[in-house]
């Protein structure tokens, strides 16, 4: 699965840090997903999305080998 999460960050103008305060998790987390280390459970990923006013489908996206 891939994400456009640092893109959605840029846009927004938040850091790691200020993200990850907003959903409740640790910063490494958001590194964690955003290089695709790590796959976020749905919770999480519908939080995401809540903060940049986005749908969940616009932020994470599976390629064609998941």
């Amino acid at each position: 699965m891939k994400n456009k999460l640092k893109v959605a960050r840029a846009e927004m103008d938040i850091t790691q840090g200020e993200l990850a305060e907003k959903i409740d998790v640790s910063r490494q987390t958001i590194n964690a997903i955003e290089s695709g280390k790590y796959v976020p459970s749905t919770v999480l990923a519908l939080k995401m999305a809540k903060v940049f006013g986005k749908n969940v489908e616009e932020i994470f996206f599976l390629e064609d080998d998941d």
